[in-house]
C-alpha cells in the first residue's frame, strides 16, 4: 500500500510542476511577443519624418512595413498622407484588431505616394501601416494624419 500510495504521489508531483511550467512558459511567451510588437504612438496633425528597413515588419512578399497608432473618434474625417522619394509608398489603415480598414497605393497627383481619405465609423485605436510595394526597397519617408473639419 505505502509503495501504490508512493507512486500517486510522485504522479501527482510530477503532473502539478509540468502544469506550472507550461503555464509560466507560456505567459512569459505572451509578455515577450507583447514586447516585439510595439507601434509608435502618434497624434493627429503632426507630421513624421522616418525611416522604412529591413529592421521593420517583414511583410512577406520581400518588403517591409512599419506600423504607428493613432486615437481617432466616430465621425472623425482623416487624411492620411505619405511621401517619399525612395520608395513606392502603401498606405493602409486597420482597425486594433488589424482587420483593413482602407488603403491607399498612389496618389491622385500621379506620383507614387499615397494619400487617404476615411471617415471613421467607430472611436477607437487605429494603426497605419506605411509599406513599400512589392519589393521596392525602403528609405526615408513623410506621414502626416491630419482630422480634417468641415467648413462652417
Amino acid at each position: 500500500m505505502t509503495n501504490a500510495f508512493a507512486t500517486r504521489f510522485n504522479f501527482a508531483l510530477l503532473l502539478g510542476a509540468s502544469l506550472l511550467m507550461i503555464s509560466l512558459t507560456a505567459r512569459a511567451a505572451r509578455g515577450q511577443e507583447n514586447q516585439l510588437y510595439q507601434p509608435i504612438q502618434i497624434s493627429d496633425s503632426k507630421e513624421i519624418s522616418d525611416n522604412l528597413s529591413d529592421k521593420d515588419i517583414p511583410t512577406g512578399d520581400g518588403g517591409f512595413a512599419r506600423d504607428y497608432t493613432v486615437q481617432l473618434k466616430e465621425g472623425d474625417q482623416v487624411s492620411i498622407d505619405l511621401i517619399s522619394e525612395n520608395f513606392d509608398t502603401i498606405i493602409t489603415l486597420m482597425a486594433s484588431d488589424g482587420s483593413k480598414v482602407a488603403e491607399n497605393d498612389d496618389g491622385p497627383d500621379g506620383t507614387t505616394n499615397s494619400l487617404l481619405f476615411y471617415r471613421i465609423t467607430e472611436t477607437g485605436k487605429y494603426i497605419i501601416r506605411v509599406r513599400a510595394f512589392g519589393e521596392t526597397g525602403g528609405g526615408n519617408f513623410k506621414l502626416k494624419v491630419t482630422r480634417l473639419k468641415p467648413i462652417e
